[in-house]
C-alpha cells in the first residue's frame, strides 16, 4: 500500500492496559464511521504496514482502544507514537457540496461572478476556523471555509464555487498604505 493511495486517520498514543491493547486518537469529525475497523496501515520507517484488529472499544469520543490480532511487545512497541493511514478507496463517495479536504486540493476556487481566487495548495484545519490555502498570483490568500459560502463544489472541473464577502480577495492582493 502506497501513503498517496490513503488518507491519515490518526496516530496511535500510548498503551492501554497490560494486555498489549493500543490507544489509536482519530483526527476527524466522524469518528463513528471507524466502529468496525478490521485493519489499519501504521507508518513505519516510511512504509504502510498493515496490523490486524481483534476487537476496538471507545476509549474516549475521538479514541479508539485497539487489541491487534496476533499482537506481540514488540508489535506493540514498534506501533507507538506511529501515524495510521486507511485507504482511500475505503471512504464513502461524497456529492453536492460535501468534499474531503485531500480531494479538493488542486482545485480552483472561483467567486460568484467566476473571478479566479486561486488554486487549493492546502487546507488548514488546526484553527478553529478551517480555511483553504490558495495560490493567485503568485501571493497566498486564505478563504474560510464556511458551509453557507459554498455554491458549487465540480469534481469534474475541478473548481469550488464560493460567496465571498466582498474585498476578501483584495486584502491579500491590494497593497495597504502602510506598504507603500
Amino acid at each position: 500500500m502506497r501513503k498517496e493511495d490513503c488518507y491519515f486517520l490518526g496516530k496511535i498514543t500510548r498503551r492501554h492496559g497490560l494486555a498489549g491493547n493500543v490507544i489509536l486518537k482519530l483526527d476527524t469529525d466522524q469518528p463513528e464511521l471507524y466502529n468496525k475497523l478490521e485493519s489499519i496501515f501504521v507508518e513505519i520507517n516510511g512504509l504502510l504496514v498493515p496490523f490486524f484488529i481483534e476487537k476496538s472499544s471507545w476509549s474516549k469520543s475521538d479514541a479508539l482502544n485497539i487489541a491487534f490480532r496476533n499482537s506481540s511487545e514488540a508489535l506493540v512497541d514498534q506501533s507507538l507514537g506511529k501515524s495510521v493511514y486507511l485507504p482511500l478507496a475505503s471512504l464513502p463517495k461524497l456529492t453536492g457540496k460535501q468534499f474531503y479536504y485531500h480531494e479538493v486540493i488542486g482545485f480552483t476556487i472561483f467567486d460568484e461572478h467566476d473571478n479566479d481566487c486561486g488554486v487549493i495548495r492546502s487546507i488548514n484545519d488546526q484553527t478553529a476556523q478551517t480555511y483553504f490555502v490558495t495560490n493567485l498570483d503568485g501571493k497566498e490568500v486564505v478563504i474560510p471555509i464556511i458551509k453557507d459560502w459554498i455554491l458549487e463544489v465540480n469534481r469534474e472541473e475541478r473548481f469550488i464555487k464560493m460567496q465571498l464577502p466582498d474585498g476578501l480577495i483584495d486584502v491579500f492582493l491590494v497593497p495597504s498604505k502602510k506598504d507603500e
